[in-house]
């Protein structure tokens, strides 16, 4: 988590070198402490100056998750996902 915004509800996470901003207003139970890693659903929505927005319907704390690990296991998921679309 880079920023939050109690005022808003709104926070900024940050991976892979891209800015994600979270609409939180959602998520009752969520504490937000910058820093820490956090991992979102929700709906994906675009602003009309073409930012991206985040509605987030789930959120958690994932502090100590590999992040290394977590990303093969993406890009296994996607490999599967491809193969399954293309049969």
């Amino acid at each position: 988590l880079k920023e939050y915004y109690v005022e808003t509800a709104t926070a900024v996470i940050f991976y892979g070198g891209v800015n994600l901003k979270i609409n939180t207003e959602h998520l009752r139970d969520l504490s937000s402490r910058v820093g820490s890693i956090y991992q979102f659903i929700g709906e994906l929505f675009f602003q009309p100056d073409m930012e991206a927005v985040l509605n987030a319907r789930v959120g958690r704390n994932v502090d100590g998750i590999d992040l290394n690990l977590y990303d093969q296991s993406l890009k296994l998921l996607r490999q599967f996902q491809t193969n399954q679309q293309a049969t």
